[in-house]
């Protein structure tokens, strides 16, 4: 017996080749079997496999221990309930529900965390989030270093207090002295009565303070007494405030390199660095980036008011899980909002991203690209050049056919889109309809 771990949601391609989710090594599986789709509803579709796809026949009145009819799936899609028999060829497979995760263990609720290195990370966070020992996060731009920073908050015994954020790249020098310490009555020209600064505000709570690799040393010096105090001052004030407050930093650049340099105060620096936790990039963590693609895909497709929610087809996921996401998690957010919204169909095909996830990359970390097709039909001569993503889609539908042998219905499901889709691009690209083999 074997176990296949499944996404919370999403399509998992089952079949005996080595690209697909589910690898299943029997000859009585097809290549690229059938597609398990995964979500609030469980649905199996046949991809047209040459043994069949087989689940209980729920029209037959006949329901005996001894006798369960079953109906032969052919380039259909039909819903299962969880823990029913599904046969692909002579191979039985049943879903069964992931049992629960020890208290303390697993991810904060509504969060994609599957990487062992993340689900580590987490175990510590929240050992550490008990304590009040001050925390800096660190990790590339888009790594979800807030994310980490508010769970740490919710984790602690001041979850019920404030947390206030303050971004220390977008604020001058002037502002930011006021925002964070606040000022007196009169302390100087346009300050018309006394105002509490984000340190009083934040008080028996958490102050974050993103960006800290930006603030200048003059903001650092008074910062470091605040640290070691938990006193405040105010702009013009006399008198000190103390404070029950615990600080998380956070920062994309190399600090232990900025203090070396002499360009980050070394004492301040280790005030902050009372625990650090380093946020791994989304490129190593590729179990997580289908599930993250999912996330934000179902809400977009809420906020475009769609009748049927928005998928991803294989092809899609595998350019997604290719690429090197420099900008990380931010990045994979504004490319699948961009694809859902100039998506024409339900289904998410490679068309619709951006041309440099789909660029074939002679990297290791890229999708395999489909075997070598025969030289592509060329448009009129009438036509102008296509755009970049219009000419990618062109060629993948060229690669398509070739590799099912002009059989249409079958390269429509394998790139993802109706037959009618299929249809009407070959006619928009000037691509002959393959004729029907004899």
């Amino acid at each position: 017996m074997r176990i296949a771990p499944l996404p919370p949601q999403g399509a998992v391609t089952l079949g005996r080749d080595p690209d697909c989710e589910v690898c299943i090594d029997n000859r009585s599986v097809s290549r690229h079997h059938a597609i398990l789709h995964v979500g609030t509803v469980l649905r199996i579709q046949d991809l047209g496999s040459a043994n069949g796809t087989f689940v209980r026949d729920a029209r037959s009145p006949t329901d005996t221990a001894s006798t369960h009819p079953l109906r032969k799936l052919s380039s259909e899609t039909l819903e299962v309930a969880v823990g029913e028999r599904i046969n692909l060829g002579a191979i039985s497979i049943v879903v069964r529900r992931a049992a629960r995760p020890q208290p303390g263990t697993a991810a904060p609720d509504g969060m994609v965390v599957r990487d062992p290195a993340m689900l580590a990370l987490y175990e510590q966070v929240t050992r550490a989030a008990r304590s009040p020992i001050s925390v800096l996060v660190l990790g590339e731009t888009g790594v979800g270093k807030e994310v980490l920073a508010r769970t740490i908050h919710e984790r602690s015994p001041r979850a019920r207090a404030p947390f206030l954020e303050l971004n220390c790249a977008a604020l001058p020098l002037s502002l930011l002295e006021a925002e964070l310490f606040g000022h007196e009555k009169h302390a100087f020209t346009g300050a018309g009565q006394a105002r509490p600064g984000l340190l009083e505000a934040a008080d028996k709570g958490t102050i974050f303070l993103d960006e800290v690799g930006e603030l200048p040393a003059a903001i650092q010096i008074k910062l470091l007494r605040v640290l070691e105090d938990r006193k405040v001052t105010r702009i013009g004030g006399r008198t000190s405030r103390q404070l029950d407050l615990r600080f998380i930093a956070a920062t994309n650049r190399d600090l232990v390199a900025e203090v070396a340099a002499k360009q980050f105060r070394e004492d301040f620096f280790f005030r902050l660095n009372g625990v650090s936790f380093t946020i791994p990039p989304l490129r190593a963590r590729t179990a997580e980036i289908a599930l993250l693609a999912e996330r934000f895909l179902a809400a977009v497709s809420q906020t475009l008011d769609r009748t049927e929610p928005l998928r991803l087809s294989p092809e899609v996921v595998r350019y997604l899980e290719g690429h090197r996401w420099p900008g990380n998690v931010r990045e994979l957010r504004n490319v699948i909002e961009r694809a859902a919204v100039l998506a024409c169909g339900d289904i998410i095909v490679p068309a619709d991203l951006p041309g440099h996830i789909t660029q074939l990359d002679r990297g290791p970390a890229r999708p395999t690209p489909l075997p070598a097709p025969a030289p592509p039909t060329p448009l009129p001569a009438t036509a102008g050049p296509l755009p970049e993503a219009e000419a990618t889609e062109r060629e993948r539908i060229v690669q398509a056919l070739e590799q099912c042998a002009g059989n249409q219905t079958r390269a429509a499901r394998l790139l993802g889109i109706s037959l009618r889709t299929l249809v009407n691009r070959l006619a928009a690209y000037g691509l002959a309809r393959p004729r029907k083999q004899p």
